[in-house]
């Protein structure tokens, strides 16, 4: 097999390499702001959370296409192909029924949890019912070396069962166009399972990666978590078509109402994948016609969907599983899947790696711009005192006694003016403190409260888009409070900053403005998703009540996520902008009593002046090391993925 066929499998290994090394210096990080006294309880136990995050990062990659466009398929060739075999069921019969997550859990014995389909009925969501492992069916694997029983397990998740057509309403799978009763003989198939996820030590997915393996249009739909909250979490959606169709009506529902709210703002995480090329190979036809034929149905996908040709991938997932399986080169390059291969590998995981360096600069770039700030500060008084000191050797008794009373004129004046800071401060702690109750859950709990009350229990389109603007226009506005609220902060801020920058030389700061964008595009996300689902001319007529509202409670949830993230984004800015001026003054008062404590002592002996040189100059070289380490912190932050 080509080298590059592995080229996915080292790119992500070096990700986890980079993440994981990033970890080691955080944890350092973090160990030198205790030692030196620039962390309270809540820093730590952010930057911990911080930690505890990029252990359990992942790259998602959800599949996602209409019913038999090869998605199990694809997940065979392009990561599971090492067992030679089919691990996912994905022959005739056997299409994906719910949705799955293919992952790793560290110090969890290998897994299927599945989740009933009577769930449906309940309003809890399925990340609430993750939280509550006793309403799962777990089936244990015992013998990874045995392929038959890993296989068999899975092929549970692709179960059906039958049921009357007033349980099949019920469960919201079932909807009629009429007002009359719901009969209750005839049977309908359903999914056995709402959800399933699967705890498999597969290498790719120990290294962080998560596949989600969804079904098709009917079932996207019936799910509303799963088009709102885990489709926009993905950093990659493969959408499967089939070159023997090309994209069908129904394909074309899933690409508008589903992916392309999805990937909204990201146009590079949409992968169009033209599975199934083998159906156009044709050996009465020479090779050359073959190929033009699979790049006229390329054109024509690119212009049915709107998309670059860049991002369509034509494949043959079965022919390069059976490539990789039977180690033939030459049938696994014809299949092109290794040029799907190489395009994750070397745009999606770049991309989630410059995601994971945006959340490290939203959660402690602020603090490491403080640090850096602190360091460059010390190190300028350090230096002053040095120059002061050696300027003393010529200098007489007299001399260094009036440049002592000269210092404590000096310093009294400085701890005065500390002294009327503090009101400053305690001001500033109650702009940020009214800052943060505009960001509040329980605003957020009040606002759903109200939306709910908006809404006088009409669950039908019209009352969820009423119940919709209530909600969405609450968060807006509670955003814009917010919004305000920290610009008047970081305006008392900055006079405080050019204050003690212009009398006493402290360095020049410039704080940050705290950005709502991140939480605008989240929102901007979910107004999308609720427009489309509540357009849509199925759900307007046949105004199913059981959808409306399990769609409504899972835009809730999410919501509420954002604003409590939004939450913490502001807390976080908050301490960042404090922080260095408070650091800054402190260090200045403490740099101030070190100067009267040196000079004091060479006034009464001058023979002690180069001791203190030489402690300080043990001391400038410490801070520079400490330079040195934030500058390295910051360069593995920024240092690009490598694909060798």
């Amino acid at each position: 097999m080509p080298p590059v066929a592995n080229n996915f499998k080292k790119s992500l290994a070096n990700y986890k390499q980079w993440r994981d090394d990033l970890i080691a210096i955080i944890y350092s990080y973090q160990n030198w702001m205790e030692q030196q006294n620039l962390s309270d309880p809540e820093e730590r136990a952010q930057i911990h959370e911080l930690i505890d995050s990029l252990k359990s990062d992942k790259l998602v990659i959800a599949l996602v296409g209409e019913f038999s466009r090869g998605k199990t398929e694809l997940i065979n060739a392009i990561f599971f192909a090492d067992y030679k075999q089919r691990l996912l069921p994905s022959s005739a019969g056997r299409t994906t029924m719910c949705p799955t997550e293919l992952l790793y859990e560290e110090n969890q014995n290998p897994y299927i949890k599945l989740l009933p389909i009577e769930t449906r009925k309940t309003t809890l969501t399925i990340a609430e019912y993750k939280q509550t492992p006793v309403h799962w069916t777990t089936i244990h694997i015992h013998n990874l070396n045995s392929n038959d029983e890993i296989s068999g397990a899975f092929k549970e998740i692709v179960k059906t069962k039958k049921v009357s057509l007033r349980e099949a309403h019920e469960l919201g799978l079932y909807h009629s166009n009429s007002a009359a009763p719901v009969p209750n003989s005839e049977l309908i198939e359903v999914p056995m399972w709402r959800h399933a996820i699967i705890n498999f030590p597969h290498p790719l997915l120990k290294q962080g990666l998560v596949i989600l393996d969804t079904p098709g249009l009917n079932a996207l739909g019936a799910e509303p978590e799963l088009t709102m909250s885990m489709l926009p979490a993905a950093h990659a959606i493969l959408f499967a078509l089939g070159a023997d169709t090309g994209v069908t009506k129904t394909d074309l529902e899933v690409w508008n109402k589903h992916v392309c709210v999805a990937t909204s703002g990201n146009g590079n995480a949409r992968i169009a994948v033209l599975n199934k090329i083998d159906a156009l190979w044709d050996e009465l036809k020479d090779e050359k016609t073959v190929i033009a034929n699979i790049v006229q149905q390329v054109d024509e996908v690119a212009r049915i969907l709107g998309i670059p040709k860049k991002f369509i991938f034509p494949v043959s997932a079965q022919k390069g599983l059976i490539g990789k399986i039977k180690a033939d080169p030459v049938l696994l390059d014809k299949s092109g899947l290794l040029s799907l291969e190489i395009k994750l590998a070397e745009d999606i995981l770049p991309a989630k790696q410059e995601l994971t360096r945006e959340k490290i600069a939203h959660e402690i770039g602020g603090r490491i711009a403080a640090t850096a700030t602190v360091l460059a500060s010390r190190l300028k008084g350090i230096n002053n005192q040095l120059a002061e000191l050696k300027a003393l050797g010529g200098k007489n008794i007299d001399e260094i006694h009036n440049t002592v009373a000269q210092l404590r004129i000096e310093k009294h004046k400085y701890d005065n003016e500390t002294i009327g800071f503090q009101n400053t401060r305690n001001m500033l702690a109650e702009q940020g403190r009214i800052l943060l109750n505009h960001l509040s859950i329980s605003e957020f709990d009040k606002l759903v409260a109200k939306t709910r009350q908006d809404m006088q229990d009409s669950w039908t389109t019209h009352g969820l888009k009423v119940g919709m603007t209530s909600l969405f226009t609450g968060i807006v506005t509670a955003m814009g409070l917010a919004n305000q609220q920290a610009q008047q902060i970081k305006g008392a801020i900055e006079i405080s900053y050019e204050k003690f920058h212009s009398e006493y030389g402290l360095a020049k700061l410039f704080p940050a403005d705290f950005s709502l964008a991140p939480y605008h595009a989240q929102l901007n996300k979910l107004t999308a998703e609720a427009e489309t689902f509540r357009k849509n001319p199925v759900t307007t007529m046949m105004e199913q009540h059981f959808l409306i509202q399990k769609f409504f409670i899972t835009l809730v949830s999410h919501a509420r996520e954002v604003f409590n993230d939004c939450n913490a984004g502001a807390r976080s800015w908050f301490k960042a902008i404090m922080s260095p001026v408070f650091t800054q003054i402190q260090d200045h008062k403490i740099t101030m009593e070190q100067r009267t404590e040196n000079l004091c002592k060479i006034q009464e002996n001058l023979d002690v002046l180069g001791t203190q040189v030489s402690e300080l100059e043990n001391y400038k070289k410490n801070l520079e090391g400490q330079q040195k380490t934030i500058n390295t912190m910051l360069a593995r932050i920024r240092e690009p993925l490598s694909y060798n």
